[in-house]
């Protein structure tokens, strides 16, 4: 089975989230994570019977369904189930293939691809031109206040007298399909895709990826366990907790003599602190008198 998967370059998937990882060169990326789940082929289509080759796959389980839906899928899907999401991809198909068959992220793209993602982006709702299509707006001058997000002219007069088709106006924003080209892909799992780059549309959005190529240069992402070297076991954190001496020293009569000549020391040094400062003041009051009985004398 794996032998004809190679040669699909087409997957539907569903939109997650968008985060942010870092290459083992230290740069960070930001990436979008989509789900990929189980892709069953539903219908392969020739040249011979249909005009055109193509194969049309089926994701996910619709919660209601018609009953011609229910008899399109009763070939590929069980349990009397139809899918939520059919879409067609235009593809040179193998005899291997055949209906029923299912299709996983692994057996058709590795890190290292380069794949464009077609979706339909978010709805904005109705929107002027200045959000819609970056116009500028008039002029506050001469009067005109209410000119700032005007569309202005849409044409010219009786020649031709009408609006061109495809006119930039202000209408309905968003809810269109958009292409992205060139996305890398960085991480595949067993049913989940991992994309360097934003990815169009909502939580939950349909995606449909398409294979292009491959990066030659490709930088795969950063991991604690390819930072620790092959040949050197990676160390274990040891649960038993450091055990600590909590028992008291014994004191002897040394120590007890050593501590009173400590504190000796330090009452004699107080005493000569306070000594030396009262012969200070006392030669500072006799200096004080000497001058004030030689003024004094001078005076007389």
């Amino acid at each position: 089975m794996a032998a004809f998967l190679m040669i699909m370059q087409t997957l539907l998937a569903i939109k997650l989230e968008q985060t942010q990882k870092f290459l083992q060169n230290g740069s960070r990326i930001p990436v979008t994570k989509l789900n990929v789940p189980a892709n069953i082929v539903m219908q392969i289509k020739n040249t011979d019977k249909h005009g055109y080759s193509a194969i049309q796959l089926g994701i996910g389980n619709a919660k209601k369904s018609t009953k011609p839906l229910l008899g399109h899928a009763k070939s590929s899907y069980k349990n009397n189930l139809a899918p939520k999401y059919i879409k067609e991809a235009r593809e040179e198909i193998d005899e291997s293939i055949k209906v029923g068959d299912t299709i996983n992220p692994i057996d058709v793209l590795v890190p290292g691809d380069l794949v464009n993602v077609v979706a339909r982006s978010k709805g904005k709702g109705f929107a002027g031109g200045v959000k819609r299509h970056h116009f500028q707006g008039g002029p506050r001058t001469h009067g005109q206040s209410d000119r700032e997000r005007a569309p202005g002219s849409i044409g010219q007069t009786t020649t031709p007298g009408r609006v061109y088709k495809g006119k930039r106006m202000a209408g309905n924003m968003g809810k269109e399909q958009v292409t992205v080209r060139n996305l890398e892909v960085v991480l595949v799992e067993n049913d989940n895709l991992w994309l360097k780059g934003l990815v169009p549309g909502s939580y939950k959005n349909l995606v449909v990826i398409k294979k292009v190529g491959q990066n030659k240069k490709f930088t795969p992402l950063f991991s604690e366990a390819s930072s620790v070297p092959s040949d050197q076991p990676i160390p274990q954190e040891d649960n038993q907790t450091p055990q600590t001496n909590t028992e008291e020293p014994e004191v002897t009569a040394q120590d007890d003599v050593k501590d009173e000549q400590i504190q000796s020391d330090r009452a004699e040094s107080v005493e000569e602190k306070k000594e030396e400062k009262v012969d200070q003041q006392v030669e500072e009051k006799l200096n004080t008198e000497e001058n004030m009985s030689n003024e004094e004398k001078e005076v007389e």
